[in-house]
């Protein structure tokens, strides 16, 4: 997925991006989130903004829920 440095990422970009990593990893959904912080942020959850970051944490708030029901 390509990453526009200059704009700030949605939540439904995130949502996309840890179901992708959810079926090409076939890994839990605290894995996936891992995944993200590792690989997207590259451990540096700020690297895009505190925006970008709030979006990913509310993507994944959404999927534990869903997971949860």
């Amino acid at each position: 997925m390509t990453v526009n440095h200059a704009s700030t990422l949605k939540k439904d970009y995130f949502l996309a991006y840890i179901k992708l990593v959810l079926s090409s990893r076939n890994c839990t959904l605290d894995k996936a989130r891992d995944l993200t912080i590792e690989l997207f942020f590259r451990n540096n959850p700020k690297q895009y903004g505190s925006q970008t970051y709030n979006h990913f944490l509310e993507a994944y708030n959404e999927l534990t829920i869903a997971n949860s029901e």
